[in-house]
């Protein structure tokens, strides 16, 4: 293995890696030079570390100014690299734009210039044609998910903001599928390309299965599969956010948990569909292509294609949510007798499906919202102890903690939390009032 710098050896050892893949080992030896690199690699192999931990050895402590941009396609995927970058505990300063997010927050935070800027195309392009801060000092250039940023419409904001870096010395290319052709306005120069997309060992151990039913019926045959599926996490894939919103409607009059998750929703919304799905309060999330890629979302062991996609890139790319990381999963397509697509195995073993099973019950878990968080000195030592101490919890019985700037979420044993809220009430955290409630 290569030698790390120290700084790089102390990030590694913040987030618990003792060793790097094959497919970060390679991109870190090659983007450790100042040439262009283009990465293919399916998603969840860890693209992020990849172009992360060179990017962090070519910053400079005493240049005061944005050093490297990272353009992604969505707020989710901004927030969570910025996430990983801070985890490291480095000395330099990170910021997310996204559209959603204040704009004067966000120029708040760029009048004191991070190292590294993470954003989505339209609100970086909003900045820097605004003035808000100094491209000059930009010499590394991340376009991460790029095919999907070019899906997302984002090319004439990325043509403009690249054309507006005149003083880069690299750029890195990320993509979870080979591309024919790289648009003339990235301007890479002889890139290297580290193509880990057809990788034989990271064949996922994927079953395929497929559900007819009459187009008339597709709900009610949704809600048959999701019974008989069971306890186990489950993303529920459509093409439209209407779609999205009928299947809820009818989860719900049926009594069964989920969440839901598209853009048309507001982005504090999004993040607490993710973080419940993420710590068990739900099992079943139903959403857009959003939540195909560059999410942080737990293994999934189930995606049902309600809607399957109009391309096989994102059949494959919903498919890639699960059986990753050597587990096993399975992804059910409901489709009608006259439906035909091409990607689908002729061979696809048809699930059978009986008039009626038992409700899944609910989980475990449930969330629990407080309004405090990082900008009130509040941690997670502080909830747990708080937890224990006051609310005669034991540390098994509580579960994902997430602290954010104002707010924090924990998960509690759902037969704990009326115990919990009785205990709690009245009670102080950090000197502060304790505002405690199921998160809604």
């Amino acid at each position: 293995m290569f030698t790390f710098g120290v700084m790089i050896e102390q990030a590694l050892k913040r987030l618990n890696i003792t060793a790097l893949n094959e497919m970060q080992t390679a991109s870190v030896k090659a983007a450790e030079k100042d040439v262009d690199l283009v990465l293919v690699a399916p998603t969840g192999s860890g693209k992020t570390l990849a172009f992360l931990l060179p990017l962090l050895s070519k910053l400079k402590p005493e240049t005061k100014g944005v050093q490297a941009l990272i353009l992604v396609p969505s707020r989710e995927l901004a927030l969570q690299i910025e996430q990983v970058f801070k985890q490291m505990s480095t000395a330099f300063k990170v910021n997310c734009c996204y559209g959603g997010h204040a704009v004067r927050i966000e120029k708040n935070n760029l009048a004191h210039p991070p190292a590294v800027l993470i954003g989505t195309p339209g609100r970086i392009a909003y900045h820097l044609d605004h003035r808000n801060f100094d491209e000059s000092f930009i010499e590394n250039l991340v376009l991460d998910e790029f095919d999907k940023s070019l899906e997302f419409g984002f090319e004439q904001d990325m043509s403009f903001i690249i054309g507006s870096l005149h003083s880069l010395k690299q750029r890195v290319l990320t993509s979870a599928t080979k591309m024919d052709e790289i648009p003339a306005f990235v301007k890479l120069r002889q890139p290297v390309e580290i193509d880990f997309s057809k990788d034989i060992k990271a064949k996922p151990d994927l079953k395929l299965r497929k559900v007819t039913a009459p187009a008339a019926d597709k709900l009610e045959v949704l809600f048959k599969l999701l019974s008989k599926i069971g306890s186990a996490n489950t993303l529920v894939f459509c093409n439209h956010r209407e779609t999205v919103d009928r299947i809820s409607d009818l989860l719900f009059e049926h009594g069964l948990g989920h969440d839901v998750f598209h853009g048309g929703m507001e982005q504090a919304d999004r993040e607490k569909a993710l973080l419940k799905f993420r710590n068990g309060s739900h099992r079943i999330l139903v959403t857009t292509d959003l939540a195909a890629r560059g999410l942080d979302i737990p293994e999934v062991q189930n995606i049902v294609h309600y809607q399957l996609p109009y391309t096989e890139d994102a059949y494959i790319h919903r498919n890639g949510r699960t059986a990753r990381m050597h587990a096993k999963g399975t992804a059910y397509a409901i489709v009608t007798e006259e439906e035909h697509y091409k990607y689908l195995p002729e061979d696809i073993e048809e699930e059978t499906l009986e008039d009626n099973y038992k409700l899944p019950e609910a989980s475990d878990w449930v969330t629990l919202y407080i309004a405090n968080g990082k900008k009130d000195k509040i941690n997670k030592i502080d909830i747990v102890g708080l937890f224990l101490q006051k609310g005669g919890l034991k540390k098994d019985d509580i579960g994902l903690i997430e602290v954010k700037d104002t707010t924090s979420y924990v998960a509690v044993r759902r037969e704990l939390v009326d115990k919990l809220l009785k205990a709690l009430s009245g009670e102080k955290i950090k000197g502060k009032k304790l505002k405690l409630e199921i998160a809604s």
